[in-house]
């Protein structure tokens, strides 16, 4: 007798109360969160996995996180026999090589459910620790040439029994960190998300049974395969080539990601050989990274309203030479892969680009990263801020680029002024887009952000970390690059100081100002044509200058 083929209509409403349940476990992980850089900045995710380790539900947070939780499923599932895990264990990971992960800070907490004692399903979460150990505070620091630098690595290992913490385990990780309260607080908080995400779940199997809901939610991944294929089907077959460059390990130095993209029938081949060898510091993308990029860009640009599943990751091959920056091997560090991981998203959308140049995506502005330490004298604690400056996304082929935004598979907010100043001995003093940035063209590309703080302690440290302050974002059909970023020191005073792209541990005095400009995307199509009225509103809003649209556009100012 035949299967019986599943009801369409019970598939949509299982996909989308897995999914709600994934965005309620999101927010009982922020709601209960200690770190601002979790309960304001919101960096953390969530999903919900079946119980061969393939993503059914993913909530809409960070996708670069993706890699992260998929990579520490299937290393539990191979390091653990069935019969070894129990209701009521949860296991802790972080290490790209190791551990599925793809940056230490990023520690992943995963929960079986169980139902009739078997397990059915895994719900997962990830949420970035400030720090998490390692020779600079924040545990990421371009600087690093090797992961044990970067902080404690953690295989899956088993946190929490029989729903208690294990002490021993839990003890470790915080004796390593330089802020063990805020550690201890964040890591309950990912403890009380799972707990939310297990009842969930095993509510839907109590009320469908387990036979129908688990052939219900494998059709639906099939049902999500067979409609990215079709996407792909739409394209024109062949091989299209694209490359742009990340800083490399000496100043002046780019390294070089090279793809050769394959359309076939329903499917993408991206192959990466030729890409440049792994660098000497912590630029490189873990092979979970990379995926996630991949994997977010595809679906951003060929179908974005496709179900978040692992169903359309089976229409996607990636090969990657071994020991190159897209996949790197121990003991090389990782640790700022989001803003290389960004770079890599312009190749991928470079080259689908070719193929659909009705959606083309120009280059884009990756956020920078800044890290400032020391301590409180409000309180005499040792504080780590985390902050990410988001940069400008690139003109699209109809419309102009976004400003001050995140790009590709980066996704966290920037910290609110209020709470940041609340926080940590540190002023906002200028917080705004910066006029000018977005590339030139018909279409303009996203502004970067000028963003300056004022230091209120005596013994902060800081550590920077970036992407395009010497390769900018390149326009796409003619049109102009978007604005390098920078890091200046004391802006507008005798002592402006212009610091590295990539640095650690520069001390900031008492009263001193740290600025960051973000780089801003590129433009779309030749300046000479875009329209009057844009140009008009542009100068209008303040988002160029006069003298830059009567120069870069030809603009004439109505008498």
């Amino acid at each position: 007798m035949a299967a019986r083929k599943p009801d369409p209509i019970k598939a949509e409403v299982m996909a989308r109360y897995l999914l709600a349940t994934s965005e309620e476990m999101g927010a009982t992980l922020m709601r209960t969160a200690f770190s601002p850089n979790i309960k304001e900045r919101a960096d953390y995710s969530t999903a919900i996995f079946d119980r061969h380790g393939e993503v059914i539900a993913l909530a809409h947070r960070i996708p670069i996180h993706l890699g992260s939780m998929v990579g520490t499923v299937a290393e539990i599932r191979k390091r653990f026999r069935s019969d070894e895990i129990r209701p009521g264990d949860m296991f802790m990971a972080n290490d790209p090589y190791n551990g599925g992960g793809t940056h230490l800070p990023d520690i992943n907490l995963i929960t079986p459910v169980f139902v009739d004692g078997k397990i059915v399903a895994f719900v997962a979460n990830i949420a970035h620790h400030d720090d998490v150990g390692g020779m600079i505070p924040g545990s990421q620091a371009p600087i690093c040439t090797s992961i044990f630098q970067e902080g404690i690595r953690i295989p899956p290992v088993r946190v929490v029994s029989d729903g208690r913490f294990n002490r021993d385990v839990l003890d470790i990780v915080l004796l390593n960190s330089r802020t063990p309260d805020q550690r201890v607080g964040d890591l309950k908080a990912q403890v009380a998300a799972n707990v939310v995400g297990v009842r969930s779940v095993q509510a839907l199997f109590k009320r469908y049974g387990r036979a129908d809901t688990e052939a219900t939610i494998a059709a639906y991944l099939d049902f999500t395969e067979r409609r990215f294929a079709a996407a792909i089907s739409r394209l024109p077959r062949g091989t299209y080539e694209a490359e742009d460059c990340l800083d490399g390990d000496t100043k002046g130095s780019v390294a070089r990601i090279r793809l050769k993209l394959k359309i076939g029938k329903g499917r993408l081949d991206f192959d990466f050989a030729g890409s440049h060898p792994q660098l000497n510091c912590a630029r490189n993308i873990p092979h979970r990274a990379l995926l996630a990029t991949i994997y977010t860009v595809t679906k951003s640009l060929l179908d974005p309203e496709v179900p978040a599943n692992a169903g359309y990751y089976r229409t996607i091959r990636v090969t990657a030479t071994p020991r190159t920056v897209v996949q790197p091997e121990m003991p090389v560090a990782v640790g700022c892969r989001s803003t290389s991981s960004a770079i890599l998203g312009d190749v991928v959308a470079a080259a689908l680009a070719q193929a659909m140049p009705q959606k083309a995506l120009a280059a884009s502005g990756p956020h920078h990263l800044v890290v400032l330490a020391g301590t409180d004298a409000r309180n005499g604690g040792y504080f780590v801020c985390f902050e990410t400056v988001a940069g400008g996304m690139g003109a699209r082929a109809n419309r102009d680029g976004m400003d001050g935004v995140r790009v590709h598979a980066s996704g966290s907010s920037n910290l609110p002024i209020e709470a940041l100043e609340h926080e940590y001995p540190l002023r906002v003093e200028r917080y705004e887009l910066w006029q000018g940035s977005g590339g030139p063209g018909k279409y303009r590309g996203g502004m970067g952000v000028v963003r300056d703080y004022r230091m209120l302690g005596d013994d902060i440290v800081v550590t920077l970390a970036s992407e395009r302050q010497h390769v900018a974002a390149r326009g796409m059909a003619g049109a102009g690059a978007g604005a390098c970023g920078a890091f200046i020191l004391n802006p507008g005073t005798p002592h402006e100081q212009k610091l590295p792209s990539a640095a650690a541990d520069i001390a900031l005095p008492r009263g001193s100002v740290l600025r960051i400009c973000s780089p801003a995307g590129a433009g779309y199509g030749r300046a000479s044509t875009r329209d009057s009225r844009l140009i008009e509103s542009d100068v209008r809003e303040g988002r160029v200058s006069r003298e830059d649209a009567r120069r870069t556009y030809g603009w004439k100012e109505a008498s």
